[in-house]
């Protein structure tokens, strides 16, 4: 099998996993709220991120003690950049989810498709080929669809604006993620610093924004609110993120982007049963969604498109020669 091949189906498997994060985001959301009513969905938002990313960062970090060296320059640089970058777009995601449907938050996140291949475009001043445009408009297209966005539009509001901020700080991520530099570099080491830089990212505002002195303490203090933490730490962070980092520089920052767009694809899936089980489990009143024509549509249009690509893959940088920076 061809690396770039592997590469897309290890990074579509990460987006299938990365699915269930998004019904327990949400259920950690409101057995936060539930047990501290006084908390702001902000304040939520940065402690789900620093318990999660403080946690997968001990766990990964442990398994990394015997190598020598412990960190490079180079996997000090890059886990930093994809920390800093991936912690605020996580969290401006999620609080961008409290103030938005989930439709058009995950409309919003799939900017990147497009805002990579033009921000290549003009770094390299190297229009893209047309089957990336191609695969572009169709991923966009299918996004839209998917989301069950109309002719009408939305307005932009906090959770809008939110989301939209987030997606161009993933974008960031992917390209930073991308860089020549980095190749040699040990995906797992890198990811541990990611983890605690992301982690490092959070617990300021956290604790700035905690509702009193046992304000960090009450919201996921329960056994409910464990358990959910647990799958989205194993399943959703440890399982996923050191796969992205090894695999998704064997392909072009444009076919991640695309294939990261099957991720609510998944999502859409994913909600049609997970929420029930969440809400059974933890006793929450959070209802499965339920299969519409918008999920079998827009989900064929972004598969398509990624097919496309996988199956003829655009040149190195998108018909750009690679630079070493």
């Amino acid at each position: 099998m061809q690396v770039h091949v592997r590469a897309s189906l290890v990074l579509v498997f990460a987006c299938a996993c990365w699915a269930f994060s998004f019904p327990i985001m949400k259920a950690l959301g409101q057995v936060g709220m539930d047990r501290q009513p006084s908390a702001s969905s902000l304040f939520l938002s940065f402690l789900c991120v620093a318990i999660r990313f403080t946690a997968a960062g001990l766990v990964l970090g442990l398994s990394c003690l015997r190598a020598r060296p412990l960190l490079t320059r180079l996997e000090c640089e890059q886990g930093v950049g994809i920390g800093v970058m991936g912690g605020i777009g996580l969290v401006l995601q999620m609080d961008g989810m409290s103030y938005t449907l989930a439709s058009t938050s995950a409309f919003l996140t799939q900017a990147y498709c497009v805002v990579i291949p033009l921000w290549l475009a003009i770094v390299h001043r190297t229009f893209p080929v047309p089957r990336v445009v191609g695969a572009c408009v169709l991923t966009l297209a299918g996004a839209a669809v998917l989301a069950g966005l109309g002719t009408e539009g939305f307005e932009f509001g906090r959770g809008e604006w939110e989301t939209l901020a987030g997606s161009l700080s993933f974008t960031g991520q992917i390209l930073w993620l991308e860089r020549p530099r980095y190749r040699g570099n040990r995906a797992r080491h890198s990811t541990v610093l990611m983890f605690l830089v992301m982690a490092a990212t959070a617990w300021p505002f956290a604790l700035m924004l905690a509702p009193g002195p046992g304000g960090l303490m009450t919201p996921y203090a329960s056994p409910q609110a464990v358990g959910l933490l647990a799958v989205l730490v194993g399943l959703c962070t440890l399982v996923t993120f050191p796969l992205a980092v090894h695999w998704q520089p064997k392909v072009s920052a444009t076919q991640a982007g695309l294939l990261y767009c099957t991720e609510p694809i998944f999502t859409s899936v994913v909600a049609l049963f997970v929420p029930g089980w969440i809400s059974a489990a933890a006793g929450l009143g959070y209802p499965n969604e339920t299969l519409s024509i918008n999920l079998v549509a827009g989900g064929l249009l972004i598969l398509v498109a990624n097919g496309w690509l996988v199956l003829r893959p655009p040149p190195t940088f998108d018909g750009a020669a690679r630079n070493t920076n």
